[in-house]
């Protein structure tokens, strides 16, 4: 990894917007799913995944099989990383409230689940079952009464799922599954088929294709977000482990060529410390072709002058996630703005986050933590304003509103303010 000023970094990406001639092919298969449903479903998941699939519905039986190819001590391990993830939704949970005015005026705001959300996750090698917890729990908090997942055939040829995935969905009481994947799912959970009802939210990570399919369904449907590649700032002194923080860097780097794993830090011997330990630990990775590209296009250690300047850095960069490996890290989170998860000392390693602590691991990325949140309850739920004005506060305050409406120019919305006061004696 390169050693840096923290002027010379930008964590700015091209995120994969596709080209042309990809959006023209969504825009085909989502037409073609639209039209003909079931029958387009079919046709593209033997033309694109080469299987040849008798029903879309996965049964309950491969349900339970599933489980016979999912090691025990992976099932436990999941089971616990699933109470977590409840336990911590649980606290964002909101409700309904109402404000009742001596006058008799109502205000409030009525708070309810969405009717029916679409998880879609990844088939084949890109298959993470904790990624169907951080999706499927939260929508249940909510109280979303029907979740459906869609999925791609796991290998070419072979017409099951990932059992690991299947296995998560069950935990999670997810039954409605289909074995469909690419941009005709998310045509069909946003348009409906015969066997696929239409969906009022599609959730979770794609390729390009799956991408540019959400992209262009939004609006329709609601989705989550556009994803970017995955990216880690750390930002450490003195009392950091130069081990560690390689480890953690190259965590994120294996994910994929564009991934960004930074180390912001006040310290040139811990920047050398960490460049050489990076090296060494890349060289055993199983990863380390993509690790190495990550690292060389995205990655950087970055020398600042001292933790004023790294806070600055950081804000600026505004990560995914955001590691806080410095002798008194508490002491800096009230002055960190911008990051998608903040991980406190040497023990809180991303990995943590992505997998078990609790919090969800679904985060924004490419700086959009400038203004966007992790997924969390909040996203399946919808808000409804209520409004009973009285009689006394319409007659009081009703020449301001007409005020108001005829400043506009909407003479129409003022009459039906205005003939309410002259019919009770006032003046508009």
């Amino acid at each position: 990894m390169r050693i840096i000023g923290a002027d010379e970094f930008t964590l700015e990406r091209e995120v994969d917007s596709g080209n042309a001639e990809q959006s023209r092919a969504v825009a085909e298969i989502l037409e073609a799913v639209r039209q003909e449903g079931d029958a387009a479903l079919y046709r593209f998941t033997e033309q694109f995944d080469r299987v040849r699939i008798d029903s879309l519905r996965i049964s309950e039986e491969e349900i339970q099989e599933a489980y016979a190819h999912v090691d025990d001590d992976f099932l436990a391990a999941l089971k616990e990383a699933a109470v977590n993830i409840r336990t911590f939704h649980e606290k964002q949970k909101r409700s309904s409230w109402i404000d009742l005015a001596p006058s008799g005026t109502m205000l409030g705001q009525v708070i309810r689940p969405l009717r029916r959300v679409g998880l879609y996750v990844p088939g084949g090698k890109a298959a993470y079952p904790s990624s169907v917890l951080m999706n499927a729990i939260p929508a249940q908090v909510a109280g979303v009464p029907e979740i459906v997942m869609v999925t791609p055939p796991a290998t070419a040829g072979v017409p099951g799922v990932n059992p690991y995935v299947l296995v998560a969905a069950a935990e999670c009481g997810i039954t409605e599954i289909y074995r469909v994947g690419g941009a005709q799912a998310v045509g069909a959970l946003a348009y409906g088929t015969e066997t696929i009802a239409r969906a009022d939210k599609i959730v979770g990570p794609g390729n390009i294709y799956v991408a540019l399919a959400k992209r262009q369904v939004f609006g329709a449907v609601d989705i989550d977000s556009i994803a970017g590649p995955s990216e880690i700032v750390v930002l450490a002194d003195d009392s950091a482990t130069p081990a560690y923080l390689a480890a953690d860097l190259l965590s994120q780097a294996e994910h994929d060529e564009m991934a960004s794993a930074v180390l912001v830090t006040p310290s040139a011997a811990l920047a050398a410390a960490v460049q050489q330990e990076v090296e060494r630990q890349l060289a055993a990775l199983p990863k380390r072709e993509i690790a190495a590209a990550s690292l060389r296009d995205y990655g950087a250690i970055l020398k600042v002058a001292d933790l004023d300047e790294a806070i600055r850095v950081v804000n600026r960069l505004a990560p995914e996630h955001l590691e806080v490996v410095t002798e008194a890290p508490f002491e800096l989170l009230g002055r960190i703005e911008n990051a998608g998860a903040i991980f406190l000392g040497p023990y809180s390693a991303e990995p943590v986050g992505d997998y078990f602590a609790g919090p969800n691991h679904v985060l924004p990325t490419n700086g959009t933590a400038r203004f966007s949140s992790p997924l969390s309850v909040d996203d399946f739920i919808k808000k409804s304003s209520v409004i009973h004005y009285s009689k006394q506060d319409l007659l009081q305050h009703g020449a301001k509103i007409v005020k108001l409406a005829r400043g506009e120019g909407l003479d129409a919305h003022a009459e039906a303010i205005a003939i309410r006061l002259r019919e009770e004696g006032e003046q508009a």
